[in-house]
C-alpha cells in the first residue's frame, strides 16, 4: 500500500490512507459543492467500531442531512473536534482540514472495492 493514498466511494467519501496504514476519512471536494453551505458535523465516538458502508456520521447543510458511511471496516482512532465549533472547516478544505475522522483499517482488502482519483475523476464526468 503506497504513502498517502487517496481512495473514493460512490457516495462520495473519501479515505486517505497514511503510512502507518491509518485511513482518514471526510467527504469530496464535489460533495461539498453538492451539498452546499455545512452548518454541522456529527462525527463518531473514538473506539467506535464500524464495519464497511455502514452510517458512520452525519453532515447537515443549509440545503440538506447526508449519512456518511464507512468505506472501510475498524475502530475509529480519532474524531476531528475542530468540526464541533467550526463546521465550516468542511466548506473550506474538505480534504484537508475539514476530515471527519480517522480509521484503523481491518481489512485492506475491502480497499480494493473503491476508486482511485483517476476513476473517480471519470465517475463524476459519467453522473455529471
Amino acid at each position: 500500500m503506497s504513502t498517502n493514498t487517496i481512495y473514493f466511494t460512490d457516495d462520495h467519501e473519501y479515505i486517505q490512507i497514511d503510512e502507518d496504514g491509518i485511513g482518514t476519512v471526510g467527504i469530496s471536494s464535489y460533495a461539498q459543492q453538492q451539498l452546499g453551505d455545512i452548518v454541522f458535523v456529527e462525527c463518531p465516538n473514538e473506539g467506535a467500531s464500524f464495519n464497511v458502508g455502514e452510517e458512520v456520521a452525519v453532515v447537515e447543510s443549509v440545503k440538506v442531512a447526508s449519512e456518511i458511511y464507512s468505506p472501510v471496516s475498524g475502530e475509529i482512532l480519532e474524531s476531528n473536534e475542530d468540526l464541533d465549533e467550526n463546521p465550516a472547516l468542511v466548506n473550506e478544505d474538505p480534504m484537508g482540514d475539514g476530515w471527519f475522522f480517522k480509521i484503523s483499517i481491518a481489512d485492506e482488502s475491502e480497499l480494493e472495492g473503491l476508486k482511485d482519483e483517476t476513476e473517480y475523476q471519470e465517475y463524476l464526468e459519467e453522473i455529471a
